[in-house]
């Protein structure tokens, strides 16, 4: 198996499928409610909701970095508050997150593996750190969000 469907795969584990970590987005995110997403558990934290739209805009810059676009983050790092706390923006919010996945999944079908080894030209960091560290992105915020509905 080649090394970027090794990665597909453990990327795609994350998301929905049994990692070793024994938790995934899907699950984690499934009984979750706009209201819940939304709730401000303390005005130091950031909501699931806030995480999620995080986590999509993140996998956006990276997905585009890999691709060969130079994008730059913004100050506010994608954090930025929910405006509209409806279930419709909170489904659409699920959706975009599905959304990123299937942008990753299609990205991986033709990538070449020599490729991981480019260098990304903002930071000097190979592809291989992009996609690896975005993977480790996920996890990160992952255990933010099942810390924050424990507190729900």
């Amino acid at each position: 198996m080649s090394e970027s469907k090794r990665i597909s795969n453990l990327y795609q584990s994350i998301y929905n499928g049994n990692p070793w970590l024994e938790v995934n987005l899907t699950n984690t995110l499934e009984n979750v409610t706009a209201e819940q997403a939304y709730r401000k558990i303390n005005p130091n934290l950031n909501t699931i909701w806030e995480i999620v739209n995080h986590l999509i805009q993140w996998r956006r810059n990276i997905l585009r970095r890999v691709e060969g676009e130079v994008v730059t983050a913004p100050d506010h790092n994608y954090f930025v508050p929910v405006l509209d706390p409806s279930e419709a923006a909170w489904e659409q919010s699920l959706q975009n997150l599905a959304k990123s996945q299937e942008s990753w999944n299609t990205f991986f079908e033709d990538f070449d593996d020599a490729d991981l080894e480019k260098i990304y030209v903002n930071n000097e960091h190979t592809y291989y750190e992009h996609i690896h560290g975005i993977i480790q992105h996920d996890v990160y915020h992952l255990g933010q969000i099942v810390i924050l509905k424990k507190l729900l």
